[in-house]
């Protein structure tokens, strides 16, 4: 293969950007735009190429610690940083928590707001979204976080942040590190649980969304509240 200068400019990753957009471009050449520079006998593209090749694809790439990422030909602790941070800024841009004030009307939009954040973590994180009577955020809340295969979260606690924060109503969303976002039996039963307390203290459970990094499932739109 050419070195990249050797390359037509219309076939340059960069230059392509510049004139089409980022839209336009393929996963390796955006991680080749990362990686700045290629090495003798491989230019920057094919090492991009390769990268992906032995990963799987960009999901494992984002999920991939420091050290294995400096293990890979082509990438030292630099371009590892490089790649870390670039998919730190993507989480956070596609996970920027909802503003004090902001409608949510369905299960859509809570996972907008949390895939990123929820998606990829190693263990169960349950929070709360309280909301007014006219459904507006008036805070979020982590409640608990728990491990890998679970989460404990008492509804006692849960409901009393609730009733001091003045909520009308609620949403809950966890994750499911497996992956897979399908309600196990304990997650049915906590979703029980948490709206029969609601009921008695007049604050209503809107959903209950449970994330993973291969969807989401809305348990109201499933007939479980």
């Amino acid at each position: 293969m050419p070195a990249l200068l050797a390359l037509a400019p219309d076939d340059r990753p960069r230059e392509r950007l510049l004139a089409r957009g980022p839209s336009c471009l393929s996963d390796a050449e955006l991680l080749a735009i990362l990686l700045g520079s290629g090495r003798p006998g491989q230019n920057v593209v094919e090492i991009a190429h390769d990268l992906l090749a032995r990963l799987g694809d960009l999901r494992t790439l984002a999920g991939s610690a420091e050290a294995e990422l400096c293990s890979l030909p082509g990438v030292g602790p630099a371009r590892a940083a490089t790649i870390q941070a670039a998919v730190e800024l993507g989480r956070r841009v596609t996970g920027l928590r909802p503003e004090r004030g902001r409608f949510l009307s369905n299960s859509a939009d809570v996972w907008t707001h949390y895939r990123a954040r929820l998606g990829a973590s190693p263990v169960e994180e349950f929070w709360m979204l309280a909301l007014d009577v006219r459904h507006r955020l008036l805070f979020e809340s982590c409640v608990a976080r728990g491990s890998l295969t679970g989460v404990e979260v008492h509804p006692r606690e849960v409901f009393r942040t609730l009733i001091r924060g003045a909520a009308a109503s609620v949403i809950f969303c966890h994750n499911h590190p497996s992956g897979d976002p399908a309600p196990s039996r304990q997650d049915l039963e906590l979703t029980t649980r948490l709206r029969q307390v609601g009921e008695l203290c007049g604050i209503t459970v809107l959903d209950h969304v449970i994330v993973a990094s291969d969807g989401f499932v809305s348990l109201a739109s499933r007939g479980c509240l």
